[in-house]
């Protein structure tokens, strides 16, 4: 069995080898794009002024209120049974 010339062994192993080099420098590329983004990107983001971020709010301080109300003894008995529970 004749075997294959050794020029063409040395340039295939030399094609996949610029290949996968090629392949591991866009991913190396990426990756620095990915760490940059996650650099510039602010660590906490600011606070939120919307209308729903109010609503939510107000709702957590009437729960508050309503709970300190119970606890002080200050609640009346059967108020507001017909609302759901905190």
């Amino acid at each position: 069995m004749p075997q294959p010339p050794l020029l063409l062994i040395a340039l295939t192993a030399l094609t996949a080898l610029c290949i996968l080099a090629g392949a591991a420098l866009r991913a190396w590329r990426g990756w620095l794009a990915l760490r940059r983004l996650a650099l510039e990107r602010p660590a906490h983001a600011p606070p939120d002024s919307s209308g729903a971020a109010r609503i939510v709010l107000a709702d957590l301080r009437e729960r508050i209120r309503r709970l300190e109300e119970i606890a002080d003894g200050t609640r009346p008995d059967g108020d507001d049974a017909s609302r759901r529970p905190c």
